[in-house]
């Protein structure tokens, strides 16, 4: 009797079983609805620590969550692998770079720093001490923006020639106790949503040749600057980038002409209405834009309204995750997040000196 034998190669599927210890410095409106229920539910995090000087929110959220009074408490605990850095604005700079200094990955809240000068300092001591820090530019993962990446990537506007995004609110009155009200450091609109815009547009086209720019206050007794109208010029395309908030009908959000054909889209993405409803992000579908937000494409070959893809941040969090422990590129990365600081610069630059600046 003959026996024939198989023999079975088996390959072992690596996968790695670590577990980041995270910190959360701020458990405001950053900290408790975009960065805690990300975290939460995601196994390859545990939010260990948040700090909060005198509140209990972070509790509240999650009973699990351990309190830091300081800063420094936070960056003594040697468990604290990844900080995300929820602050205001002026505080940013300072605490990268002590969360760096103590051996913590950082990710940090827009705006990353207050100038270029700043965000090289904190890249150069990134990489000098073999740490990953990067930008919270989440709109990169926006149902709009996507379907927008999708219609680019797939030609149905050809080459683009106008490429216009606004972010506009309407807040007529002045709110008296937020600090993002406040004649602050690195305070102001631009600060605020600038960079979500900007990243959005460095993202699809590349470093610009010229910024031109107005920042100014149009509200009765504002004391921020609450408009900016923010002009990339390119050597084959114009994109302008606008925010205002004194706009009563602020639905319009995208209006994009090209060599093919024109998108126009207006409302938001559902994330952030959904997690501000204590909606975690396991709860599925996700990021599902209703019906009235979908935009309209206008060409020779199709015209009627684009289903928009749907939002999710959770790919941002999975890509820092898989850039500290199995050394992944960052999605949004260091170079980058330089270039939308400069651009920040040039336009504060040019709308103070009245003038069309070089890139």
């Amino acid at each position: 009797m003959a026996y024939s034998f198989i023999y079975y190669s088996f390959i072992p599927i690596i996968m790695s079983s670590k577990i980041l210890n995270v910190g959360l410095i701020g458990f405001g409106l950053s900290g408790r609805y975009f960065h805690a229920p990300f975290l939460s539910v995601n196994p390859r995090f545990k939010l260990k620590t948040a700090v909060e000087r005198s509140k209990n929110e972070a509790q509240e959220f999650d009973s699990s969550i351990e309190n830091a009074r300081s800063i420094d408490e936070l960056l003594s605990d040697t468990e604290i692998d990844l900080v995300f850095i929820c602050t205001p604005n002026d505080t940013h700079f300072q605490y990268a770079m002590d969360a760096l200094e103590n051996g913590k990955h950082v990710v940090i809240e827009k705006p990353f720093a207050a100038t270029e000068d700043e965000a090289k300092q904190l890249v150069a001591l990134a990489k000098e001490k073999d740490l990953i820090l990067t930008a919270y530019q989440n709109r990169r993962w926006d149902s709009d923006f996507l379907t927008i990446k999708k219609l680019l990537a797939e030609g149905k506007l050809g080459d683009v020639i106008e490429y216009e995004c606004r972010y506009d609110r309407f807040r007529p009155v002045v709110p008296t106790e937020s600090w993002k009200e406040k004649k602050v450091d690195v305070g102001g609109n631009l600060y605020n949503l600038g960079p979500h815009l900007l990243d959005q547009a460095l993202t699809l086209f590349g470093t610009p040749e010229t910024v031109t720019a107005e920042v100014r206050s149009v509200r009765p007794n504002s004391e921020i600057d609450d408009y900016f109208d923010v002009r990339l010029g390119y050597a084959d395309k114009l994109v302008v980038l606008k925010s205002s908030l004194m706009v009563y009908e602020n639905f319009l959000r995208y209006t994009i002409h090209g060599t093919s054909g024109s998108f126009i889209k207006g409302g938001l993405d559902p994330q952030e209405e959904t997690l501000r409803k204590n909606i975690l992000p396991d709860e599925k579908p996700w990021g599902v834009e209703p019906e009235n937000r979908w935009g309209k494409l206008s060409s020779a070959d199709f015209t009627g309204i684009i289903e928009s893809e749907a939002g999710d941040y959770m790919p941002f969090y999975d890509n820092v995750y898989e850039a500290i422990v199995e050394g992944a590129e960052l999605a949004v990365k260091p170079e980058e997040i330089l270039r939308t600081c400069r651009v920040i610069d040039l336009a504060f630059q040019s709308s103070a000196e009245k003038k069309v600046m070089k890139y």
